[in-house]
């Protein structure tokens, strides 16, 4: 059963980072990869994906130019640096890969979830 396990959540002011890791004990972590959120009482939400082969990358408007996605395939790890954090990024972040489909912001597209972690950013 491929597994994959979020770390690096916690809780930092407004305009702090955190970086995100998304490890897996498969080569998942090879191929297309996505980062969602949830806030509280809301929907999953697209934030970032990186494609296989050429690692392209893809961003939420509202975190372009703060959030940066990428991959150590040697350590089967996806990271999320989140720079200048806004308390709206406040969230349960989830890592998502073993893409069904070419539309990557659809969460029905996601085959393998983590478990998920909090982030919360206070103002």
């Amino acid at each position: 059963q491929v597994t994959l396990v979020e770390s690096g959540g916690g809780v930092v002011q407004a305009g702090g980072s955190l970086r995100l890791s998304c490890t897996s004990s498969s080569e998942i972590v090879r191929y297309t990869m996505a980062w969602f959120r949830q806030a509280p009482g809301k929907e999953y939400e697209f934030v970032s994906a990186i494609k296989w082969p050429d690692d392209s990358s893809y961003y939420k408007d509202s975190v372009k130019g703060r959030f940066t996605i990428s991959r150590d395939n040697a350590k089967s790890t996806v990271f999320l640096q989140m720079n200048r954090l806004k308390p709206e990024d406040t969230a349960v972040y989830f890592c998502a890969g073993n893409l069904l489909d070419l539309k990557l912001e659809n969460t029905a597209n996601y085959a393998t979830w983590g478990q998920g972690i909090q982030v919360t950013v206070s103002s």
